[in-house]
């Protein structure tokens, strides 16, 4: 998706219905959505450095997803943004891959989230209230997540966080600024040691900079940040060096042997070795404490000569830390309290109606372009229908009943929605001729149709207008072409949404095998691609290079590719190593199709992180012929390959466990999360494909399953022998 659409469809369709009052359909509905908005803002705040939302606003689309995923956990895509981070390295820079996977942070917006937060962490390591507990308290510095590599004390690689996994080289950028050390001489540094932390530019800096900027006429940045990210990503260092960048470190990535077993024993260590830290970091010994401190720096922020969008609590403890572990896309034992978002008032000067890959019809709001939070804002979300008539899904008035119209002045927040969404409607100032907006109901892309569906079970509506047209409707066909050829699917340089639409509406392409063959049919073909407007025999012969390169690809981003609902990239990922390989894949996969009710599908069912919802999804996929078709021509032309295995040292890599009865040495989820890091797999029933059971006392069924089957049985003590641990 181009930047320029996502401005003016990302988030559109989201429901403003709390999510307790949510239909399980409109949940997953709403899920699907909230994963697409905000992937697409992580691209566009990663990778173009031109976000369209504070970091505030974008944290409130994410608390709601979350909110939505806690009430109905079955329904947690694998896509889900509580399970990735960041977007994938542009490829001008050299990549990286790192050693230690550079997370994000689970965000709270409130005490009440601060006191949770504690609240886990103590049941997680089963504490009591009483038992001392530190945290860290940190500014956290809005600016340009980076790892600094240091071996035998000198600087040797400087990478951007990219999607957590692989990040874009800067080095030689990076030592053009002059808060980074080259060398660290000092007995107790590590070696290796990867610094994590934070660049920015102050903003006397900012200010200094888009004044030279605008004296010679180039484009002015729309706040420090972007300034920062793209100072730093420049191809020439040069103009690196030119620019006023400074950095905090605020944590480490692999590293030897540490000099202190607290957090805040190694921030010493680190100022020591000549390494920035904030100085407003503080030691906190309880929630109060913490609060207390969150409220004293936010207090002080508009004196700060730096931007700063919350404040972060770290476990203090290493060894805590070490044992709760990871969530996919974030640690436990840490969390970001985010300060409040911002409103605005401007007029609605149109309504626009766009239609998404699966036929939705989502209504974007063209606004008189206005300043909220630093950004300029011109589209905002509106949802649905409903939503512009003011009625909420449970058919109760929103807004007290106002509706919106064009010519409305409107208020304008961006805090739950990658595109702004219209909170409120100030009647006194609207226009006397207005008129209620009318929502169509033929699709505008294809003349189909537009129908909301009613759901079976609970007799409501769909909140969502659908096209009706399927496969005649190019908005769908063209969008999931465009999925196919995305950054994080097939990403074949010289393809983009451009390029692809322009050889759908041509003929060129009109379903994903057609790619791979359009090299021969070029040949053959009297109208020659590099003799068209725009082309020629160098970038034609780089385009076909570049789809040959991507006749190999790894088999995750190849199950993405396809599109099946509610297989995200984690899915994906998640699909690939439980299968090993495509053959394995797709003869499950038409098994599946054969019999929904055979191992198969069971063994689908039971992978961990899967559940019945994605189970289904991909069940109906591989159902239809059609679909099985496309894959079977596709894999005519491109060799999937399997994922490398990670933790290859481990006794429990690629095993599947199951865990039952009641843990005695470490909780629950403490268990499951030690045997993921370990490289196991951890599933929620026992099967013939099960390798290890884990038994504590009460174990029932899944026990009696383990016997019956011959899987091997251990108990408590046996599976901290077998992992190492004591």
């Amino acid at each position: 998706m181009s930047a320029k659409k996502a401005d003016a469809r990302v988030g559109s369709e989201l429901s403003e219905v709390a999510p307790e009052a949510l239909t399980e359909e409109q949940a997953a509905e709403e899920l699907k959505r909230l994963a697409s908005a905000i992937a697409e803002n992580d691209r566009l705040y990663y990778q173009d450095d031109a976000p369209k939302l504070s970091d505030a606003e974008y944290d409130e689309l994410r608390l709601r997803n979350e909110a939505i995923e806690a009430l109905f956990p079955h329904l947690v895509r694998d896509d889900s943004p509580s399970n990735r981070v960041g977007a994938a390295p542009v490829a001008a820079f050299g990549k990286v891959k790192h050693r230690v996977p550079m997370l994000s942070l689970s965000n709270v917006f409130d005490d009440e989230g601060v006191t949770d937060f504690v609240d886990r962490v103590r049941r997680f390591l089963g504490l009591d209230a009483d038992q001392p507990l530190d945290f860290t308290v940190e500014p956290k510095i809005d600016g340009l997540s980076i790892t600094l590599r240091y071996e035998k004390g000198k600087l040797v690689e400087a990478a951007t966080r990219g999607d957590g996994y692989e990040g874009e080289n800067v080095t030689q950028n990076v030592r053009t600024i002059g808060d980074i050390p080259q060398t660290i001489v000092a007995d107790d540094f590590p070696d290796p040691f990867e610094v994590r932390g934070e660049i920015y530019m102050s903003h006397a800096a900012f200010l200094k900079l888009n004044a030279e900027q605008e004296k010679k006429g180039d484009r002015l940045f729309a706040n420090p940040r972007n300034a920062a990210a793209g100072s730093l990503r420049q191809l020439d260092p040069a103009i690196t060096a030119a620019r006023p960048l400074q950095f905090f470190a605020y944590s480490w990535g692999e590293t030897g042997d540490l000099p202190a077993d607290t957090q805040w024993g190694v921030y010493e260590a680190m100022r020591r070795w000549g390494l920035p830290l904030n100085p407003l970091m503080q030691l906190a010994d309880s929630t109060d404490a913490m609060i207390a401190t969150y409220r004293e720096i936010e207090t002080g922020r508009a004196g700060l000569d730096y931007d700063i969008d919350g404040i972060v609590y770290k476990l203090n403890r290493l060894d805590l830390q070490q044992r709760m572990g990871f969530v996919s896309r974030s640690p436990r034992w840490a969390v970001a309290h985010k300060f409040p978002a911002e409103k605005a008032t401007t007029v609605l000067e149109g309504i626009e109606i766009q239609v998404g890959r699966t036929g939705a019809l989502t209504p974007v709001a063209k606004l008189r372009p206005v300043t909220v939070g630093g950004v300029v804002v011109k589209n905002a979300s509106l949802h649905n229908e409903d939503y512009i008539a003011g009625i909420g899904a449970d058919g109760e008035p929103i807004r007290e009943g106002r509706d919106v119209r064009i010519g409305d002045t409107v208020i304008l927040q961006r805090a739950g929605d990658v595109i702004p969404q219209i909170v409120d409607v100030v009647l006194d100032k609207r226009p006397k001729d207005s008129k209620p907006f009318e929502f169509p109901e033929l699709c505008p892309a294809c003349g189909s149709h537009a129908v909301r569906e009613v759901n079976e079970k609970s007799g409501k509506r769909d909140a969502v207008r659908r096209c009706t047209g399927g496969l005649i409707c190019p908005a769908q066909r063209v969008e999931r072409l465009k999925h196919f050829v995305s950054r994080n699917a097939f990403d074949i340089e010289g393809l983009g949404e451009k390029n692809i639409q322009t050889f759908y509406e041509e003929g060129l392409i009109q379903s994903p095998p057609d790619i791979f063959t359009l090299q021969t049919r070029n040949a053959r073909s009297q109208t020659k691609l590099e003799d068209r407007e725009g082309w020629g025999e160098t970038s034609v012969a780089n385009l076909f290079a570049a789809i040959d390169h991507r006749r190999k690809i790894p088999l995750d981003r190849f199950i993405f590719a396809l599109g099946i609902r509610h297989v995200g990239e984690i899915t994906a990922r998640l699909l690939a190593r439980s299968y090993g390989d495509i053959g394995t894949f797709m003869t499950a996969m038409k098994q599946i199709a054969e019999n929904k009710e055979g191992e198969a599908f069971a063994e689908l069912d039971n992978i961990e992180g899967i559940g019945a919802t994605v189970a289904d999804a991909i069940a109906e996929f591989f159902a239809e012929p059609h679909n099985v078709r496309v894959v079977d021509e596709l894999l005519e032309h491109v060799e999937p390959q399997a994922l490398e295995q990670q933790q290859s040292t481990s006794p429990v890599s690629g095993k599947r466990i199951v865990f039952t009865g009641s843990l005695e040495q470490m909780t629950r989820s403490e268990a499951k999360a030690t045997a993921e890091r370990l490289g196991a797999k951890v599933s929620g029933s026992v099967s013939k494909n099960t390798d290890i059971v884990v038994a504590g006392p009460g174990a029932g069924s899944k026990l009696k399953d383990a016997e019956k089957l011959g899987v091997e049985v251990l108990s408590e003590d046996d599976w901290l022998k077998l992992i190492g641990s004591t």
